[in-house]
Parts: C-alpha cells; sequence; structure tokens
C-alpha cells in the first residue's frame, strides 16, 4: 500500500469574530453590547476620539440601548501593565459585563488583558511572568471599534503589553481574548496621519512576512493569498498618506491588516516568527513606534537570513510581490527583493532607515535585548533562519547604519 507523501502540516483554523465592516454600521453597536450585559467599560488612548466625534456617537449609543457606561482613557501605545491592572479594578469595583475598545491595537491589546486580569485576584503581570505563566480560564466578552489598521488584534486571540519596571514587552494568545464583535469602519481611520499610516502599514507588511517566510513545503494556496495582500499595503498605503480620505484605499488597508493576522495566513507555517521577537525588545526599552521598528529591522533581517536554503523564498518574494523580472540568477533575484522592500518602507513610506535616527545612538542594551528576544525558545528562535542571541546582536548593529 502506498504512503500518501504529506507536504501540508496538520492544523486547526478558527475565528470567532463577527466583524461589522462599513462607515454604517455603527450603529448596530448598542444591540452587540446589550447580548452581554448592562453595565461597559469604554477603554480607550490619548482622546483622539473625542477629536474626531467618535467618543460622542459610541456615548450616544451605548445610552440610547439604556446601558451603563464606565470609562478607562489614557491608554499608551504600547500598552502598560499599569493600564491592565487599572482595568481589571474597574471591572470588579463596578461588576462590568462587557469590555468596549475603541482605538487602535495598543487599545484592544490592552482590554483583552483587562477582560482576564478582571477574573483572576493574581497580578496581570502573571499572564506575562515566565516563571508563573498564568493560565487564562475566563474573561469578559469583549466588542473592538477599530481606529488604525496596523496589529490586526481586532480580529484575533493576542495582546502584548509592556512593563516598564522590568524593560519587558510580551505577548501572549489565548482563545478566550477573540473579540466577540468588531466593528471596521475605513472613515475612521481618515484623520490618522501619515506617519502613523506608514508605520501601521509596515505592521501589517511585517505580519504577512512572518508567516510568508518558511522553510519547506508551504501550502501554494496560502502563498498566493500572502503575496496578494503584500501587493495590496505596496499599492494603497502610499494613496492613504497622500489621501487620506481615500475610502477605497482606507478599506484595502484595514481588511488587510485584521486577515494578515487572524491565523488563516498561518496555517501550515511551523516556524516561529522573528522581527516581532526582536521589535518586542527595541520598543519596550526605548519605547519607538512598533511598526516603525519593524520598517527597520525586516531589511536587516531578510538580508541576515539569506542563504542557499532561503534564496528560492526570497526570489518569489521578489518576483510575486514586487514584479522583478524571474530570468535572472536567483541570487541577484534576491538581492534586488530586499532592496525593493527598502525602497518601499523608506522611500515610500518616508519612514527613518536606521535606529540611530529614532533615537538609538549606541548598543548599550543589545546584549540584555538580545538574551530575552530567544528567551522563550529557550536560546535559538526557530524562524526562517534559526537565530541565536548572536546572531540577534548582528542584525540590531546592522540597523545602526
Amino acid at each position: 500500500m502506498n504512503q500518501l507523501k504529506t507536504i501540508m502540516h496538520d492544523f486547526t483554523f478558527q475565528n470567532p469574530v463577527r466583524v461589522h465592516f462599513g462607515h454604517e454600521k455603527l450603529g448596530l453597536l448598542g444591540n452587540e453590547l446589550k447580548q452581554f450585559g448592562k453595565r461597559v467599560l469604554l477603554t480607550y488612548g490619548g482622546g483622539s476620539i473625542k477629536k474626531i466625534g467618535l467618543y460622542d456617537r459610541v456615548v450616544a449609543a451605548v445610552k440610547e440601548a439604556g446601558l451603563e457606561l464606565f470609562e478607562l482613557g489614557g491608554i499608551d501605545p504600547n500598552p502598560r501593565i499599569a493600564s491592565v491592572r487599572e482595568g481589571a479594578r474597574l471591572c470588579k469595583e463596578h461588576h462590568i459585563d462587557v469590555l468596549l475598545a475603541v482605538g487602535g491595537g495598543s487599545t484592544i491589546d490592552c482590554t483583552k488583558w483587562i477582560a482576564a486580569a478582571a477574573c483572576v485576584d493574581h497580578d496581570a503581570w502573571d499572564f506575562f511572568d515566565y516563571d508563573k505563566w498564568a493560565p487564562v480560564n475566563k474573561a469578559l466578552p469583549i466588542v473592538s471599534v477599530l481606529t488604525l489598521s496596523a496589529t490586526g488584534s481586532e480580529m484575533d486571540s493576542g495582546g502584548v503589553i509592556s512593563n516598564p519596571d522590568t524593560d519587558d514587552k510580551r505577548g501572549r494568545l489565548s482563545p478566550l481574548l477573540f473579540p466577540k464583535v468588531s466593528f471596521l469602519d475605513p472613515t475612521l481611520t481618515y484623520t490618522v496621519s501619515p506617519y502613523q499610516t506608514a508605520c501601521g502599514s509596515a505592521d501589517i507588511f511585517s505580519h504577512l512576512m512572518e508567516e510568508y517566510f518558511t522553510t519547506g513545503d508551504p501550502l501554494y494556496m496560502i502563498d498566493t493569498f500572502i503575496e496578494g495582500m503584500m501587493r495590496t499595503v505596496v499599492r494603497y498605503a502610499p494613496i492613504a498618506m497622500r489621501e487620506p480620505d481615500n475610502y477605497e484605499a482606507r478599506a484595502n488597508l484595514m481588511w488587510a491588516s485584521s486577515w494578515a493576522i487572524n491565523g488563516l495566513v498561518g496555517c501550515d507555517k511551523p516556524q516561529a516568527w522573528s522581527c516581532h521577537p526582536m521589535e518586542h525588545e527595541l520598543s519596550a526599552v526605548y519605547d519607538i513606534t512598533h511598526g516603525h521598528g519593524l520598517a527597520i529591522l525586516s531589511p536587516r533581517w531578510l538580508e541576515y537570513c539569506m542563504s542557499d536554503e532561503t534564496l528560492p523564498k526570497i526570489a518569489q518574494f521578489g518576483i510575486n510581490v514586487f514584479g522583478i523580472e524571474p530570468t535572472m540568477p536567483q541570487k541577484e533575484i534576491a538581492i534586488r527583493a530586499i532592496d525593493a522592500l527598502a525602497h518601499f518602507l523608506f522611500d515610500t513610506l518616508g519612514l527613518q532607515r536606521t535606529l540611530p535616527e529614532v533615537g538609538i545612538v549606541d548598543e548599550t542594551h543589545f546584549d540584555s535585548m538580545a538574551y530575552k528576544s530567544v528567551l522563550p525558545f529557550k536560546g535559538k528562535l526557530p524562524g526562517f533562519r534559526p537565530l541565536t542571541k548572536e546572531d540577534v546582536i548582528e542584525i540590531y548593529k546592522m540597523c545602526m547604519k
């Protein structure tokens, strides 16, 4: 009897988030919240939702639904564990039934861990302490209203939290942390600045790269899906920066953001992410914008990964995403692919290309950051090319010039 040759890995895919997409969907907010209870905790960031009138619309919808509203504002980019602790305290004090996160990925990430921390007696950082790794057995329901296309947190089960006291920034997944409902209205991103649009687009692109660059025999359908989303970001990010109220551009970026990290393109991908663990250390220590850090790292990481084994995939990337002529030698295609990536990030999107340009002027923390980036993987990050602490230090050094 012939054995079936398996080139696809087994996987399980589930995404339970109900998405309302479009500029007329926010009218459903009150009814969606009501199904989870009467007491709502609204979470948001620095106040931009008030400037664009979204805060008033959300508050009106909550009150029209006859619900009781409580608030936690001031959630920072690279959200802090202090906000998680305060949110959990408010949930317990006011017997919150449902959390309403209005903002970008930082607000939604923070809200996810508030939802988990509200259901336990231990400190919220115990969820991220490698020695404790407290289980997530229960979480309050979450509804999100997205205002920035970047992290994809509106349709995934993870969240990243910073602890300034320990210079740590750590992410974690739990199926209990998927939002129950997410509202995606591209018009709510019209006021996002060109810089934040660029950083968000770099974040989306990096999510896709983390899933795309794998050795072995990935599923053709998934690769072509990723390549199509990459081309979508390349096409529409500069349009959104030039024409901030271009609905087509904003809608394409918003939907690409969700699908880049909602689990589908991660099916059949056995290897770990690489740039995100490295960047989390950069923004933990220096508090730089996450997407910008990823942009600086990504071309250098891909260059560092180039070898006889990885050349075919890098060349495929260059041909199918950036339209590089396929008749050239494979190594030349790969080199041009990395150059095209750098051109998109630094010239088209206008992001600064080195660490000194974003205020990281020396290598003081490189050793400790590199150590922490590989720590969860027992000292070797098993990505597209396996990376030791010394490898990560070299990539950080490449980003200095």
